[in-house]
């Protein structure tokens, strides 16, 4: 699969493919069903194992198949990699998505989406934690597939972002003159640096003290801040 093939799968595995969030067996044949399997099972070994790191036989035990069984669905592990990144971000999109439904206001929108990066630790929808921060850092150097597939899939998670908050500013819920490029980057690197952080320690508090700190600067992109830098 080429780059530019990767990066229009990573943007249907985060808004489009519907079929990737459907519980396994639902209006499924039984090939389907056993192909969805083995991605499920592939995408929490993958993200905690690693892309690289998987062997076949690690495959082999978490599915219950022989390699026979796994290549008559997939042509290569990489292909069934990057099915399973697909599947890995689809599930995280899945909980996005129900914020999105259930919030209206902008604020509560995002402190929604900071409380699915609270359970990215103790209770991730695929083991292992951030599947993007996984495979950003597996990925950097050894495979440009996979790389660009992890590329458009921020590209996507920062639109997501940007679509929050400028939906907020013309509903007046946030400041009208806040930067939205640059609270992007403030509350995404802030976030995937506190993942990063919490796995290095083993310390969920790590985190939840950077998501407290981005919860903190949201605040003050719904009040007015006075030139000495306080709330008015």
């Amino acid at each position: 699969m080429g780059i530019t093939a990767a990066r229009k799968a990573a943007a249907d595995s985060l808004f489009g493919c519907d079929k990737l969030l459907r519980p396994i067996g639902l209006f499924m044949g039984k090939g389907e069903q056993t192909k969805q399997h083995i991605v499920a099972e592939a995408a929490g070994l993958f993200n905690q194992r690693g892309y690289v790191g998987t062997s076949m036989a690690e495959l082999m035990k978490a599915t219950g198949l022989q390699k026979g069984g796994i290549y008559n669905h997939f042509q290569s592990k990489h292909e069934l990699s990057l099915a399973a990144f697909d599947y890995a971000i689809a599930q995280v999109t899945r909980l996005y998505r129900q914020v999105l439904r259930q919030e209206r206001h902008g604020l509560r929108r995002m402190v929604g989406i900071l409380d699915i990066y609270r359970r990215l630790m103790d209770d991730p929808p695929v083991p292992g934690g951030c599947p993007m921060l996984n495979a950003a850092v597996d990925s950097d150097d050894t495979d440009p597939v996979l790389r660009s597939r992890v590329r458009a899939a921020m590209d996507n998670w920062r639109s997501l972002l940007r679509q929050v908050l400028q939906k907020g500013v013309r509903r007046g819920e946030f400041r009208a003159d806040i930067d939205i490029e640059m609270t992007i980057t403030v509350v995404v690197a802030t976030l995937e640096g506190g993942i990063m952080l919490g796995k290095l320690y083993n310390d969920p508090v790590l985190l939840n003290q950077a998501i407290t700190h981005v919860q903190g600067y949201l605040q003050t992109l719904v009040e007015p801040v006075g030139n000495d830098g306080v709330k008015t």
